[in-house]
């Protein structure tokens, strides 16, 4: 049987894994830590958002991080301290601002395929991960914001995605819980939200069950690529003897770690780390649980999102900073978010809060990268950025099928169109 390494056991990792494992491939999954999704699979926003697909490479995104640079609480934070990886990859990402539209189109095309499929696994393996269909609302308190959303609005119809126009008192029609007065806003009614961490751990505890094999406390030491496939040189967490394994081929779903593995398979990948804050806000009293809102937010000014997670937990979520793979909780990060639950639901207590950071894995153009790496048996599927959750399930069964086609010789029945194939189409239809 075809063996495969899977690096990573984050969201993107264990999706792979179980796709590959579906596909009739021995899969042995490889993580530093403990347990699976322990990184930024832990505690993200929750959404599972097709109309969050906006790319970030546009002339208003650069003009608000420079204005933001000075500001420790801004939603967008460049540090100013310059490193190669840095300048080189903001270097790509105001370049990658050509095909602004073009990537938003084919990253709504992703999210909207990705759907059915993450539900899909979940439902098959029967676990819960606090599933909430009940759409994503954007909000906008100017009329310049919500102008930038209708053009936007009109790029997801390329892409396949309705969603529909609100007033303020429709508003909070759907979100009564809601505080504050806006312009306008978008409903999204397709849109759901889940708990990232239950799914990732419920989906690995399929996996295993299955067969895939799991090398948890693994620290990649090694990956080379050989004429008789790939070995993956590790060392237990915890000071064991540096052991050597070899497969058929790997996949790299590491996350930020993702651009080094690479490089030590002959490929560039241009990841850089893009930290995101959350907090879980436990509602302990009825009072909160009642004053908490169940529609899933995104507010377009403070740059936040929420997710209700069951009936005790509301997830707020956001900002990003470029610091490296520094993963301290600033607590001049978290202060927003927690200022912002008690100015939108002043109902909710705030004093049980759990904070939490994660680097998101973000290429320069935003799309991730799913496919061959230039080495036989090399391949990718990371660098989804703040879409990880929402991508995964689509990019998983396609890299998924890939792998099985080449070493099968044929193509797979029903293999979906490749992450290039649909940014090609996007590129073409923009144009």
């Amino acid at each position: 049987m075809t063996s495969i390494a899977v690096i990573g056991a984050g969201i993107t990792g264990i999706t792979t894994a179980y796709k590959l494992m579906k596909q009739g491939l021995d899969v042995t999954v490889f993580d530093r830590n403990g347990y699976a999704a322990m990184e930024t699979s832990f505690a993200n926003g929750g959404q599972l958002s097709a109309s969050n697909a906006e790319v970030w490479n546009s002339p208003a995104t650069f003009i608000k991080g420079l204005k933001w640079m000075l500001r420790k609480d801004a939603p967008l934070l460049v540090h100013p301290a310059p490193t190669w990886h840095k300048l080189s990859w903001m270097a790509e990402f105001v370049l990658a601002a050509r095909n602004y539209e073009a990537n938003t189109i084919a990253t709504v095309k992703l999210a909207i395929a990705a759907r059915q499929h993450l539900i899909d696994m979940a439902e098959a393996e029967g676990f819960d991960f606090d599933l909430e269909k009940r759409g994503i609302l954007h909000v906008y308190e100017s009329k310049a914001e919500f102008e930038h959303a209708e053009r936007v609005s009109a790029l997801y119809r390329k892409g396949g995605l309705e969603r529909r126009s609100l007033t303020n008192a429709e508003i909070h029609a759907i979100e009564p819980a809601l505080a504050g007065d806006f312009y306008g806003g978008f409903f999204t009614e397709s849109d759901f939200t889940g708990d990232i961490h239950r799914y990732t751990r419920g989906l690995a505890e399929a996996c295993a069950r299955q067969g895939v094999t799991f090398r948890y406390d693994t620290a990649i030491t090694g990956l080379s690529r050989g004429a008789d496939g790939v070995t993956v040189a590790f060392g237990g967490a915890d000071g064991l003897a540096a052991q050597a394994a070899r497969f058929d081929a790997v996949v790299i779903c590491a996350g930020v770690e993702s651009r080094r593995f690479a490089a030590m398979l002959g490929d560039r990948l241009n990841i850089y780390p893009v930290k995101g804050y959350s907090i879980t806000v436990q509602l302990h009293d009825a009072a909160s649980r009642q004053g908490a809102p169940w529609v899933s937010l995104l507010d377009d000014k403070a740059k936040i999102v929420t997710s209700r997670l069951g009936e005790d937990r509301l997830r707020i979520a956001g900002t990003a900073e470029f610091a490296g793979y520094n993963r301290d909780i600033r607590m001049d990060r978290i202060r927003p978010l927690v200022d912002w639950c008690r100015m939108r639901f002043p109902g909710v207590s705030t004093a049980a809060s759990v904070p939490w950071a994660g680097l998101r894995p973000m290429m320069p153009d935003m799309l991730p990268r799913v496919g061959r790496g230039k080495a036989k048996g090399v391949y990718y599927n990371t660098g989804h950025g703040h879409l990880g959750w929402t991508l995964s399930a689509i990019t998983a069964d396609t890299i998924a099928a890939e792998v099985a086609g080449d070493y099968r010789a044929k193509a797979v029945s029903g293999a979906l169109p490749s992450v290039d194939a649909i940014r090609a189409e996007a590129e073409r239809k923009a144009a």
